[in-house]
């Protein structure tokens, strides 16, 4: 049993506007972070599922998952990076709100 394409990609669109809602609405830089990774993660899905829908021809593509192993790598070093972002904004200012990092001077 196969799950169609056109359920992954509106899976996808779903993933991808909880991901934007999340980034936009958000003052936590965490859920911020959270978010982007949604987001990244929506467009893997859609990615995958490209790949699969123009290889119904049955010939082997894989053009669709090696992006997404790239993308995952990205959001790997992105996490790396913002996680450490966090850390050290939180050291100066005690606090995860993206209030308190409107002005980075202090």
């Amino acid at each position: 049993m196969s799950v169609p394409t056109e359920h992954l990609l509106a899976l996808a669109a779903i993933l991808f506007a909880i991901g934007v809602a999340g980034f936009f609405t958000r003052r936590n830089l965490i859920v911020v972070l959270m978010s982007i990774e949604l987001m990244l993660n929506a467009a893997n899905l859609t990615l995958v599922a490209g790949s699969r829908l123009h290889s119904s021809t049955g010939a082997v593509q894989v053009d669709g998952p090696i992006l997404v192993i790239f993308i995952i790598a990205v959001a790997a070093v992105e996490a790396a990076v913002g996680l450490a972002l966090v850390i050290a904004l939180y050291r100066q200012k005690q606090t995860v709100s993206l209030d308190a990092f409107a002005r980075l001077e202090d």
